[in-house]
C-alpha cells in the first residue's frame, strides 16, 4: 500500500506541472525572465539618458532666450544712443542755424529754445535711467521685463526725434515764409 502511494505521490508530481498549465498557473521559463530583466535595465538607462537630454535642451533654451534677451536691449540701447546721436546733430547744426536767422523773432526764440531744451532733458532722463536699469538689478527684474522697458524707452526716444524734427521743420517753414514775406513786401515796383 505504501509503495502504492508513493507511485501516485511521485505520477502526481510529474504531472503538476502539465495539469498547472493547462489550468492557467503561471509557468516561469528563466531565459524569459533574464531577457525580461535586460529589456527593463536597457530602458531605465534609455529613460535617464532621455532624462538628461531634455534637461539639457531645457539649459540650452534658457541660455539662448538670455542671449536673446541681452540681444535685444543691446538693439534698444544701440537705437536709442543712435537716436541721441540724431538730436545732438539737430541741436548743433539746426538750431544753430534758426536761432541766428533773421526772421526769427526775439520773443519766438525763447520759445524754441524752450522746446528744444525740454526734448533733450528728456533724452538724458532717458539715458540715465537707461544707466540705472542696466547697471543695477532695478527691483530684481528679469531680462524679459528690462528688454521690454527698454523698448519702450526706445519708442520714446524714436518719439522725440520724431519731434525735434517736426519742431525744426515748422521752424524751417516759418523762417522761409518770412523770407518770401519779407522779399515781398520789400520789393521795388516800377510803375
Amino acid at each position: 500500500m505504501k509503495t502504492k502511494i508513493l507511485i501516485l505521490a511521485t505520477a502526481f508530481i510529474f504531472l503538476l506541472p502539465a495539469r498547472a498549465a493547462c489550468q492557467g498557473m503561471p509557468t516561469y521559463d528563466n531565459t524569459n525572465f533574464i531577457s525580461l530583466v535586460k529589456q527593463l535595465i536597457e530602458s531605465g538607462k534609455q529613460t535617464a539618458q532621455m532624462i538628461k537630454s531634455v534637461k539639457f535642451l531645457k539649459d540650452a533654451k534658457e541660455a539662448i532666450e538670455k542671449v536673446s534677451s541681452v540681444v535685444e536691449q543691446l538693439r534698444a540701447v544701440e537705437e536709442i544712443g543712435q537716436n541721441n546721436q540724431r538730436l545732438i546733430n539737430v541741436m548743433q547744426n539746426d538750431l544753430q542755424d534758426i536761432l541766428n536767422s533773421p526772421y526769427i523773432k526775439p520773443d519766438t526764440v525763447s520759445r524754441v529754445v524752450e522746446s528744444f531744451d525740454a526734448i533733450v532733458q528728456n533724452s538724458l532722463d532717458t539715458v540715465d535711467f537707461i544707466d540705472e536699469v542696466l547697471s543695477s538689478d532695478y527691483l530684481k527684474m528679469s531680462d524679459a521685463e528690462r528688454a521690454e522697458i527698454l523698448k519702450a524707452k526706445e519708442q520714446e526716444s524714436k518719439q522725440m526725434v520724431s519731434n525735434i524734427t517736426t519742431k525744426t521743420k515748422r521752424y524751417r517753414d516759418i523762417i522761409s515764409f518770412r523770407k518770401m514775406q519779407d522779399k515781398v513786401n520789400n520789393r521795388e515796383t516800377e510803375y
